[in-house]
């Protein structure tokens, strides 16, 4: 990537997505008739729900479009400590939450006010994208602890204790993950807490697909085991995949007071408040009733169980069963193709778009979203089981 002299030395180290020729691509075929099966959506297919939907023109029709403060209204915050406390156990006031544009702008926060230059991120493999772009920028070092499918991409004790240096200052834990759709035990956690407590290392828990959870398996949030854990840890959720409020873009987080203040008194000079509509609808979000999210669950859980069937037909694909988030990573390494050549291919030749792995630090996987209708879902597998098969 070729960077101006005049822009930021900072900005040579941000790669570029190597998943934007496979959707530029797709949205140009589509726009050209060509019919479609994306299978790269990180987003759920539903509509807000109209009760959401309602709130937000409610704030409009009164007049609810000045300013808040900058971490967002007391009555959202309120609702976040309370459901902070019913879903995880974690005793948050009001001034430790810090609402932001989205849940991707709380992790940046929190890495902002964190990371001195060179301090070292412990980023398990595979990662979400914007993981290692968002340490670069904050002029920290990602150093990536690879996993196995044999333990569903998950880090052992190990694997952390051997990537520990004199340098690093924060562990990123996604669970359920994106895009392995792994979950952390509790027993596993609390290992984790241990090694995290015993070395002064913080962690940003990303729990953004907490409500996306399968097979009776509990989300457990790593901050609510004791309080040295708890003030080591910054706890980010927000409503995108929960409440399918994807462009709304609000998303927050709990975290120790110093580390909130410093979050607050950043975003007073960068964003400043979250959209004052958007924290309407989140505050009709938060009020839902529980049986929402887990009808949403269902659906999730559902398509997923089906696309398992199906890629268990294909020989040259592999796959761990995700337990939660609505993404299945599948090994291709026996079609001999790289992660972008086979997504390419399978977009040119049978209208069908996946994400390379690459994308996500393993080359060797491409991540199928089944965040889209059983329709969709079987057209998709029956044209990837066919050019699979013949490649």
């Amino acid at each position: 990537m070729k960077i101006d002299t005049r822009l930021a030395e900072r900005l040579k180290k941000i790669n570029p997505s190597s998943t934007l020729a496979i959707t530029s691509k797709a949205k140009k075929l589509k726009s050209e008739g060509k019919d479609i099966v994306t299978f790269a959506a990180g987003e759920p297919d539903f509509d807000t729900p109209d009760f959401i939907k309602q709130a937000a023109v409610e704030a409009l029709n009164s007049g609810f479009t000045k300013y808040t403060p900058t971490t967002g209204t007391p009555e959202l915050k309120k609702l976040i400590c309370q459901k902070f406390k019913k879903d995880n156990s974690l005793e948050y006031a009001p001034g430790q939450i810090i609402v932001s544009n989205g849940a991707k702008h709380s992790i940046y926060n929190a890495l902002m006010v964190l990371l001195n230059k060179a301090d070292e991120v412990l980023i398990p493999l595979p990662y979400w994208v914007s993981y290692p772009e968002m340490v670069n920028l904050c002029e920290g070092t990602p150093r990536f602890i690879k996993t196995s499918p044999a333990n569903n991409f998950k880090i052992s004790v190990a694997d952390l204790k051997r990537h520990i240096t004199s340098k690093t200052k924060v562990l990123i834990i996604n669970s359920p993950s994106n895009p392995a759709g792994s979950v952390y035990s509790r027993s596993e956690l609390e290992e984790i807490a241990k090694i995290c407590v015993s070395k002064n290392i913080f962690v940003i828990s990303d729990e953004i697909y907490e409500k996306i959870i399968f097979d009776g398996v509990k989300h457990e949030s790593i901050a609510g085991f004791n309080k040295d854990i708890y003030d080591l840890t910054i706890t980010v959720n927000g409503l995108s995949k929960s409440h399918s409020m994807t462009g709304w873009r609000i998303g927050y987080l709990g975290a120790p007071s110093d580390i909130a203040n410093a979050i607050s008194n950043l975003q007073d000079h960068s964003t400043s408040n979250p959209n004052s509509i958007a924290q309407k609808a989140a505050v009709a979000a938060l009020s839902a009733p529980e049986d929402f999210t887990l009808g949403l669950c269902r659906e999730f859980q559902k398509r997923r169980d089906y696309l398992a069937s199906r890629l268990k037909e294909i020989e040259k694909l592999s796959f761990t069963l995700p337990q939660g988030a609505f993404y299945m990573f599948c090994n291709i390494s026996k079609t001999g193709l790289d992660s972008m050549e086979f997504a390419r291919r399978l977009l040119d030749e049978k209208y069908v778009s996946v994400i390379p792995g690459g994308s996500f630090g393993m080359d060797d996987y491409i991540r199928i979203s089944f965040a889209t209708s059983m329709d969709e879902l079987k057209k998709g597998i029956d044209r990837i089981k066919e050019w699979v098969e013949q490649l």
